[in-house]
């Protein structure tokens, strides 16, 4: 277990360049520990591959981030104390899972990392599959608050996604067996046609529904079930879908790093009625969300609008 302190200055504020980095370093190192733990247990006791996973990749991020940064306050899914029973079934795990800074301090401090240590248990427990990931943001309270660096890496694929000073880039390793980092650039959807990544188990209907509006009016959309949420916006980012819609339910640590490499990106990204996502709240439930090209902002905020305020029948 991890002690950590009050939360103050980790490094000097503004150094985003530096965050964006050491996201992207973290996060694809809890990714190469993920792949180990999928190695070393195999995929016969699927709670136990869980649980040790989200419990490992957690406490090294937690480790890390208390060495690397020891004055920043950190929320973590994992570090919640309704998580502790997770230990019980974890392979290898001495005592509870270390804890997150505690709310009073996290809500006054000026720089929160919210890490997901595991984003997508299911995917990551499934053989074969590969859309889970590692999320890693720094959110800063500067004015209202904002997101500040972020990276989702996607071990199984072999990529990390991270915002960097003049945007956002991809890295990881070629066909060739070199590494590589290009920039984010965002691909416009093709006319009349629009790619929405959905969840694989259950897309909200409200989805269906606004497939039917806009294809009444002209645009034609593909529900494209992927696994977790960083993958989903991954795809977004990596031109393999048009945009991500949600409205099931979430919380702060499923969306905060992709969002953060989204909007450096360039991508709109928003609460599903148009409405700033914010971050480090006392509550960290984030329902809904909204992520695509700008292009595509209108067009999906009016028929989510639409569809919401039409009655059921």
């Amino acid at each position: 277990m991890v002690e950590r302190e009050g939360a103050g200055s980790g490094v000097p504020e503004g150094d985003h360049a530096l965050a964006g980095e050491l996201a992207g370093e973290l996060a694809g190192r809890a990714g190469s520990l993920l792949l180990g733990v999928r190695e070393e247990l195999g995929f016969s006791d699927v709670r136990a591959l869980k649980d040790t996973g989200d419990l490992r990749a957690h406490e090294y991020l937690m480790d890390a981030l208390a060495r690397r940064r020891p004055g920043d306050a950190v929320l973590s899914e994992e570090g919640r104390a309704s998580v502790a029973a997770k230990s019980a079934t974890a392979v290898a795990m001495d005592g509870p899972p270390t804890g997150n800074t505690d709310e009073s301090v996290r809500l006054s401090a000026s720089r929160v990392w919210i890490i997901d240590p595991l984003d997508g248990t299911r995917e990551f427990a499934e053989e074969g599959r590969r859309d889970w990931a590692v999320h890693v943001a720094l959110w800063e309270a500067e004015g209202e608050g904002r997101l500040a660096a972020g990276a989702v890496a996607l071990p199984a694929q072999g990529l990390t996604l991270r915002t960097a000073p003049q945007g956002a880039v991809v890295t990881g390793t070629g066909e060739d067996g070199r590494p590589f980092e290009r920039p984010l650039r965002l691909t416009p959807p093709a006319a009349g046609r629009l790619r929405i990544a959905v969840s694989r188990s259950r897309p909200p209907e409200f989805l269906r529904a606004l497939a039917g509006r806009l294809g009444a009016a002209g645009t034609e959309v593909e529900l494209v079930p992927i696994g977790s949420a960083g993958a989903k916006i991954a795809a977004v980012l990596l031109g393999e879908v048009d945009a991500y819609v949600h409205a099931g339910g979430q919380y702060e640590w499923d969306s905060a790093a992709p969002v953060a490499v989204a909007l450096a990106a360039g991508a709109h990204a928003s609460r599903i009625d148009g409405a700033t996502l914010a971050y480090n709240q006392k509550d960290p439930r984030l329902p809904d969300i909204v992520v695509c090209h700008p292009v595509s902002a209108s067009t999906l905020l009016t028929g989510i609008r639409d569809v919401t305020a039409a009655p059921p029948g």
